[in-house]
């Protein structure tokens, strides 16, 4: 993740983009919402989607956030391809982002992010996978799109 300068502007849109947009950008577009509702615009893709994987639904939940009813999509299948901020979160959805911005003015941002369903072992042990990449996420975010405390009058 690129250290950016404390911001008192959100964007106007951001795009969350992985392999699959079947885990961690799903919890990246969610999380973003859940923190600035209508402020932002956000969406989210992938190279190649499959549908939402249930543990990153599940570790949502947990801290309760849906992800559920969320439709993984293609770089193809997004009403607009025109975002303020695309921010890859695998090696190659950054690829496509600077693709994709070459001819406009939006920037991109890479933060390599662990695909957590390459973690073998139990069903724990796999959960807990999934909880650091939504914690982490959840800290980037906020780290990230931080604004300004409002003037004392």
């Amino acid at each position: 993740m690129s250290d950016r300068p404390f911001s008192d502007k959100l964007p106007g849109s951001v795009l969350f983009a992985c392999t699959h947009n079947s885990i961690r950008s799903v919890m990246a577009e969610v999380i973003m919402k859940s923190l600035y509702g209508h402020a932002v615009y956000v969406d989210s893709a992938g190279i190649l989607a499959k549908d939402v994987d249930g543990f990153a639904v599940e570790v949502l939940d947990e801290i309760g956030l849906i992800g559920g009813n969320h439709i993984a999509k293609n770089f193809e299948d997004l009403e607009d391809d025109s975002f303020d901020i695309i921010i890859s979160l695998s090696p190659e959805a950054h690829a496509k982002a600077q693709e994709l911005t070459r001819t406009t003015a939006g920037e991109t941002e890479f933060w390599n992010t662990v695909d957590p369903s390459l973690m073998e072992g139990n069903r724990e042990m796999q959960l807990n996978a999934f909880r650091h990449v939504r914690d982490d996420l959840y800290e980037k975010i906020k780290a990230r799109f931080r604004t300004a405390p409002s003037p004392k009058v």
